[in-house]
């Protein structure tokens, strides 16, 4: 005896995944792909794979340098927001920035967005900030993916995943080895929390004080939520623009793991990092955050960047030269600490 149930046709679509809508996504981002092309884009949208040529003669001895990150769960903030243009920032930002630390000068870049429906998420709002973030940056978006995963995801939940490749001559790879006692540390300020930390931020806001969206307490210039998703500055313009005119030693691109862990990534052995805390650019965010859960300082300073995005040391003798040029592209730089001796730790006075 025969089942209907096994006679009935069960299309792909039937399954959850409509292969129309996925062409209809990719056309419908076409321009806003193409708005971040440079002159080595090897223009082949909707191609297997992405071409992209190297310009040999501005590299005497070209060094790719890569990296990849996501958003992590402050994607959960912009669902609930329902504001999804600018995660995609935050993606770009937190791959960018992390290559820019060896010195190396973003080319192009990718994204991987993963859904149970796409019907169901705002994509080209998320599509809309990969791109601005790659226009800040000065990266193609060259390629991607977008995988409907019914089943898998509920329907308006995604994650993204990003890619950077950048380049550097072999020569000129910033890595820290040069550091040594007596070089200054500054500070870029962040715009806010950045990418990092928000299992932690979610956990105090939304569930421990339930606290709704729109609560706007004094100490914060917008309400909770857009607090939330400010996204994560991007630093290459002005990162780029000091290599010109300053001889930099060692940088850091403070994510997960704050100030505290990702400084010793770049420290030779036998130095420490001295921090002065009243030095810190800190934001009204980190003391609320740290007054809502009753945080000591050093849980702070190893969950959250604290005010600080990205971090620069240079010779003391060059540290002028460097706040100057810094002043000059717009910045608000901050001399946090120095380099002492020690034992490639974070302390702090």
């Amino acid at each position: 005896m025969s089942n209907d149930n096994t006679s009935k046709t069960i299309t792909y679509k039937d399954a959850g995944v409509d292969v129309d809508a996925g062409n209809a996504f990719v056309r419908n981002i076409a321009s806003m792909v193409k708005s971040t092309f440079t002159p080595g884009v090897m223009d082949n949208f909707g191609s297997f794979g992405s071409l992209f040529r190297l310009d040999i003669q501005k590299y005497r001895k070209p060094c790719l340098v890569s990296g990849t990150d996501g958003v992590g769960t402050k994607l959960q903030v912009a669902i609930m927001m329902d504001q999804h243009d600018t995660v995609g920032i935050d993606l770009v930002a937190m791959c960018v920035n992390d290559i820019l630390v060896q010195g190396a000068e973003p080319l192009f870049f990718l994204d991987y967005l993963a859904c149970g429906k796409l019907s169901s998420i705002k994509n080209t709002d998320i599509i809309a900030g990969i791109a601005e973030g790659c226009r800040q940056s000065r990266a193609a978006l060259i390629g991607g993916e977008t995988a409907e995963m019914p089943g898998f995801y509920p329907d308006g939940k995604y994650d993204l995943a990003g890619f950077v490749v950048g380049v550097v001559d072999e020569d000129r790879v910033i890595d820290g080895s040069g550091i040594r006692t007596g070089d200054a540390i500054i500070a870029l300020p962040s715009s806010g929390i950045h990418s990092n930390g928000y299992s932690l931020v979610r956990r105090l806001f939304f569930e421990v004080h339930n606290k709704p969206l729109d609560w706007h307490p004094a100490e914060l210039a917008k309400p909770l939520g857009q607090t939330l998703l400010e996204p994560t500055r991007i630093y290459v313009s002005t990162v780029m623009g000091l290599l010109e005119q300053v001889s930099v030693q060692g940088m850091v691109h403070v994510t997960g793991g704050g100030l505290t862990e990702n400084i010793p990534r770049i420290l030779p052995a036998g130095l420490d990092a001295l921090l002065q805390r009243d030095a810190i650019p800190t934001q009204p965010i980190f003391k609320l955050l740290q007054e809502m859960g009753n945080l000591p300082f050093e849980e702070m300073a190893r969950t959250f960047n604290l005010g600080c995005g990205f971090l620069i040391v240079v010779r003391e003798a060059e540290a002028a030269a460097a706040m100057d040029r810094l002043h000059a592209m717009g910045e608000s730089p901050v001399v946090i600490g120095r380099i002492v001796d020690g034992n490639q730790q974070v302390r702090y006075e």
